[in-house]
């Protein structure tokens, strides 16, 4: 059975090769945009029939048991003997065995940084190879970690940077991980009657109404109504339609930076979303962690008991843009069908206090009194 599953998804795996070959080799112009949008469709297919083999796949045992802990998780990937390890040890204090060679980590190490109040779960994983996407190394169990975290630390070195962490992101691409991307702004529902009906509400230079239509026919969809509201690209039409993919935030962190020099770190440090450092030296870390904070995105919110004083020490921390109906969900499921009203102090507030709604949005520090119908 393992034989045939192994077959089958290598069979997946040459016709992917096949159709990739065929783009390579198709002239891009208005008249084969078309053909190319078919192929993208048909590789898309393909791709999430191995997304959807790796999930039922696996032996048991495999993958990697790690409990979600802190506030806010985050998981550093990259390949073989880049840093992780020695990073991971340095922040927080966890030791993850660090060498100059080749696959040092074996499994899954999680450490806890202490910063702004909160508990920022760091995950070490291990070092994964070219290819990992289609099973190679570990490369499948540490992907499936990733997608769980709030945030992806891409650790690569400095002296191939660029390079590592082009083919870092195509392995992240392959199985359905969208990063530093939106969701594309497409509405899409299947009807089971009607066929398809297609409208925009922007002129679309990328992908129209007979491309679409083309890769809804690859997928078997005769029925369904799509409303384009931004001028998006036919893969990002493809992801629509897939409805698997993880649109996540992440930061490149380039590693060993004392090993170039001064004029070619300045010139990788003002890439995007990057930050440099040197994790032996102990170099640009505390910037790092200033930059993890923003990328997380989250709020910290302060509970106060009635009569009593804030305790400012443990906050309660969520995505920006959560409400009072988040917080009460946060601390029971039944805590939001008992809520009767709510006190804000801080910078949501119009005045001091403020008695507000549950669909109160809140801000960072503002500090949150809770009434309940019982007067519990």
């Amino acid at each position: 059975c393992s034989a045939a599953r192994n077959h089958g998804t290598m069979g997946i795996q040459e016709k992917i090769k096949e159709i990739e070959a065929e783009m390579a080799r198709t002239q891009k112009n208005k008249a084969t945009n078309y053909h190319l949008g078919r192929l993208k469709g048909k590789i898309a297919l393909l791709r999430s029939q191995l997304i959807s083999e790796s999930k039922t796949g696996g032996k048991a045992g495999e993958g990697f048991d790690v409990a979600k802990s802190g506030d806010a998780r985050v998981a550093m990937i990259g390949f073989p003997s880049v840093g992780k390890s020695t990073l991971l040890s340095t922040l927080t204090n966890t030791k993850s065995e660090a060498a100059a060679y080749a696959f040092t980590t074996l499994t899954c190490i999680p450490g806890v940084i202490p910063y702004n109040n909160a508990k920022i779960q760091l995950l070490d994983l291990p070092g994964i190879i070219e290819g990992a996407s289609k099973g190679k190394g570990r490369g499948k169990q540490v992907i499936a970690v990733a997608r769980t975290s709030d945030l992806i630390l891409m650790v690569v070195e400095a002296h191939k940077a660029e390079l590592q962490a082009k083919l870092l992101t195509k392995e992240l691409e392959d199985v359905g991980i969208r990063i530093n991307t939106e969701k594309p702004d497409i509405s899409f529902t299947i009807k089971k009657t009607g066929g398809i009906k297609f409208n925009s509400t922007c002129e679309l230079t990328h992908c129209d109404e007979k491309m679409c239509r083309e890769i809804l026919g690859l997928s078997k969809i005769h029925n369904a109504e799509i409303l384009f509201r931004k001028d998006h690209t036919v893969d990002q039409f493809i992801d629509v339609i897939e409805g698997n993919r993880k649109y996540m935030r992440c930061l490149y962190c380039i590693n060993k930076v004392d090993t170039i020099t001064v004029g070619e770190m300045d010139r990788l440090a003002r890439l995007k979303d990057t930050v440099v450092i040197s994790a032996h030296w102990k170099l640009n870390l505390d910037f790092l962690l200033e930059k993890m904070w923003t990328y997380l995105d989250v709020v910290r919110l302060f509970t106060k008991p009635r009569g009593k004083r804030p305790d400012f020490s443990d906050p309660v921390v969520m995505p920006r843009g959560t409400t009072i109906m988040g917080v009460c969900n946060h601390i029971h499921r039944d805590f939001a069908k008992r809520f009767k009203s709510a006190n804000v102090w801080g910078t949501s507030a119009k005045h001091v206090p403020q008695s507000v709604s549950i669909k109160h949005e809140l801000q960072d520090e503002d500090v949150i009194q809770l009434m309940t119908k019982t007067g519990k």
